[in-house]
């Protein structure tokens, strides 16, 4: 007898392109972890891959206004619910979903819950500074604390971020985020959160000291079980 067919329950509105290749890398895991048997069985997926949202590491510039124009869009395309494969970019997730009137799965808050499900008490985070001041809120809400590069090494994960934004995923990159990763370690990381969307395309997690959390393959998987009806749509602003 043949498995029962699904019905996806809601429509996803991705907001994309920060940057495209780990935008790609959320839909072809969103893609795989969907239980279909046919086309018709996976979710209905309105992707706005927009690289040129405003730089969310440059001062002074704000991509608030370009992602609220992106989430309304989505909604008038038929989105019924959002999802960001951006960590940074979450620091506009109220004007976003203020915007839309659609609820945003909150992928800070699944790497942090996830962190806490560890059964650490201090977690590494490789992200942005303005990725850093979000998980830093959402692991103390928690009662964590979370460990970080020391400011010129910040400088050298920047570099890298931009390196790997370029293309470039080669093994010098690989070697140096490795480095990082194990630094945070040896500065008392229980547990490694991977902050910035772009940090697992190189990160070889297999080989890392503590376990690596990946926020962007959780967003995935919870998309899956929102959209398919297996767990509620988040609150508006919830």
């Amino acid at each position: 007898m043949s498995p029962p067919e699904i019905a996806p329950a809601l429509t996803l509105g991705v907001l994309g392109g920060m940057g495209p290749a780990a935008t790609l890398e959320f839909l072809t895991r969103l893609q795989a972890y969907t239980p279909a048997n046919r086309d018709q069985d996976h979710i209905r997926v309105i992707a706005d891959i927009n690289p040129q949202v405003p730089d969310r590491n440059t001062s002074g510039v704000s991509a608030g206004a370009v992602l609220a124009e992106m989430a309304g869009a989505l909604r008038g395309a038929g989105a019924e619910v959002l999802a960001m494969p951006c960590n940074t970019a979450h620091a506009h997730a109220d004007l976003i979903q203020r915007a839309s009137g659609l609820p945003l799965i909150d992928m800070i808050d699944l790497g942090a819950e996830a962190a806490q499900e560890s059964g650490a008490l201090r977690a590494g985070v490789l992200g942005t500074k303005g990725a850093l001041k979000l998980y830093r809120e959402y692991l103390a809400a928690r009662g964590m604390g979370l460990v970080s590069l020391p400011a010129e090494r910040q400088v050298t994960f920047m570099e890298l971020l931009y390196r790997i934004k370029s293309g470039d995923t080669g093994p010098d990159v690989r070697r140096a985020m490795k480095a990082l990763a194990d630094e945070l370690v040896a500065d008392g990381a229980e547990v490694l959160v991977a902050g910035c969307t772009e940090v697992p395309l190189v990160l070889p997690t297999a080989e890392a000291k503590v376990d690596v959390i990946d926020p962007g393959d959780l967003l995935a998987r919870r998309c899956v079980s929102v959209c398919l009806g297996y767990e509620a749509a988040p609150m508006v602003g919830g």
